[in-house]
Parts: structure tokens; C-alpha cells; sequence
């Protein structure tokens, strides 16, 4: 009978390939250490800000206590400069990190020529005082989400003052008045419902013949409603991309 010498070739027995694509250092892994860091943020820049299209996109990135600050190229989307701190940051961090960033395109004989950021009041101040005059604009995804925001806080307040004038009912025999009182009750808390489960229709970029018609029913009596789906239509049709900017500025 014949018995195996060796274990099988495979996960259970001798190894069959490696997935390491050069043979381990004798120190172990780790990092390079200063020196390698400063190669690596030279070599990089230099890559990065090989083609500088000169317009910036700047973002704040809150992970627990600690906080991310970037500046993407706005155009080739590649990232050129970040810094993290271990605080919130403050118009005193953002004048820093621009000026640094600043240093660094002066090195190379570069300008900013815009900047994009979400709003926030971190950001004016520091970029006139280190970049100057430049183009500073707010980006298109915070502006929609602040007046989407800011529709759907207005429907629900005209919810809660429906509920307000929601009619008291008493006690007592079915009469005339209170099977009115009733009706009137429940009509309220009928447009109330409509008005919650289709508010996203008030912000919603594209609109169906039946999502129109649905608009404006749970509207009908609430004609102060309407404007806000007319100034998100508006305000749509600014940021299409076959709206010219002149145009867009126009209106």
C-alpha cells in the first residue's frame, strides 16, 4: 500500500505563489520617515500642479474631533493640498492653509483664478485676504440642498398651522353643526397627510404629467404653496447646462 511522503500543494500544504511584488526590506515595513515624506509631497505637487487649470475647490471634512481641510483642482479633480487638525478649524487655520498653498504656487509662477467652496463662513474672509479679488463661488450641490431645505421647512410649517386650525370636537349628539365640525376636520387632516407624503414633489427636479397634476391638488386652497415649485423650477433651469451664463446671470 502506498502512503503520501510530502502534504498536498495548496492552502494546506507549500506555498504557491506570493503576493508581495518585491521582496521584503530586512528592517520589516514602515515608514520612510521624513525624508521620504518631503520626496513624496515634492514629486506629487509636481505632478499635480503640472497641468493647474487655476480654479479651486475647497471642502472641510469633520471626522470626530478631527478635521480634513483640501483643495481639489476644480477641473482635472486631482488633489493638491490638505492638512488635518485635531480641532475644529477657525478663520485662523483657513488663512494658514491658504497661504501655504499660496507659497506653494508662487514657487511654480501659478494664480488662482476661481474657487468653489460649500458656503460655509470659514471661507470669504480668509481667501480675500490671501488670494485677493478673486472669483469665489458657491457650488451648485449646497445651493440646491439649502433651497430644498428651505421649501420643504416652509411646507411644514404650513402642516402645523393646519393642525392649529383644526376644528375642537365635543361631546354630544350627532348634530348638523358637529357632522360639519366632523368634515371639516377631516378634510384638514386629509391635506395634511397629502402635504407629508408628497412634499418631495415641491423640490423634485423632474416632474410627471401625474406628479404635476398631484402638485396641484394637495396646493388647491394653499396658493402661497405654489411660488416655491415655480422658484425650484427656476432655479433648475439656471444650473442646466445648455443655459448660457450670461443668460443665467440675466435671470
Amino acid at each position: 500500500m502506498a502512503c503520501p511522503i510530502a502534504a498536498p500543494v495548496g492552502i494546506s500544504g507549500a506555498t504557491t505563489g506570493c503576493l508581495s511584488p518585491s521582496p521584503p526590506s530586512r528592517i520589516g515595513w514602515r515608514p520612510g520617515g521624513k525624508r521620504a515624506s518631503a520626496r513624496l509631497d515634492t514629486d506629487y505637487l509636481d505632478w499635480a500642479l503640472a497641468d493647474f487649470s487655476g480654479y479651486l475647490a475647497a471642502d472641510e471634512l469633520y471626522d470626530g474631533p478631527c478635521c480634513v481641510l483640501s483643495l481639489v483642482d476644480n477641473r482635472t479633480y486631482k488633489r493638491l493640498f490638505y492638512r488635518v487638525l485635531d480641532h475644529p478649524p477657525t478663520l485662523d487655520d483657513m488663512d494658514a492653509f491658504f497661504r501655504d498653498f499660496q507659497a506653494v504656487l508662487q514657487a511654480r509662477g501659478l494664480v488662482v483664478k476661481g474657487i468653489t467652496t460649500d458656503g460655509s463662513a470659514l471661507y470669504p474672509a480668509p481667501i480675500a485676504a490671501v488670494f485677493g479679488e478673486v472669483p469665489h463661488q458657491v457650488c451648485q450641490f449646497h445651493i440646491l440642498a439649502d433651497l430644498s431645505r428651505a421649501v420643504l421647512s416652509a411646507v411644514a410649517q404650513v402642516r402645523k398651522s393646519l393642525a392649529a386650525h383644526k376644528p375642537k370636537l365635543r361631546r354630544g349628539r350627532p348634530t348638523r353643526q358637529l357632522r360639519k365640525l366632523v368634515q371639516q376636520r377631516q378634510r384638514l387632516e386629509q391635506k395634511i397627510s397629502d402635504l407629508f407624503t408628497s412634499r418631495h414633489l415641491l423640490v423634485q427636479r423632474q416632474l410627471s404629467p401625474s406628479e404635476q397634476a398631484t402638485v396641484q391638488r394637495i396646493t388647491r386652497g394653499l396658493p402661497h404653496l405654489r411660488p416655491l415649485r415655480e422658484i425650484m423650477d427656476e432655479v433648475y433651469r439656471l444650473f442646466d447646462r445648455r443655459c448660457r451664463t450670461d443668460t443665467a446671470l440675466a435671470k
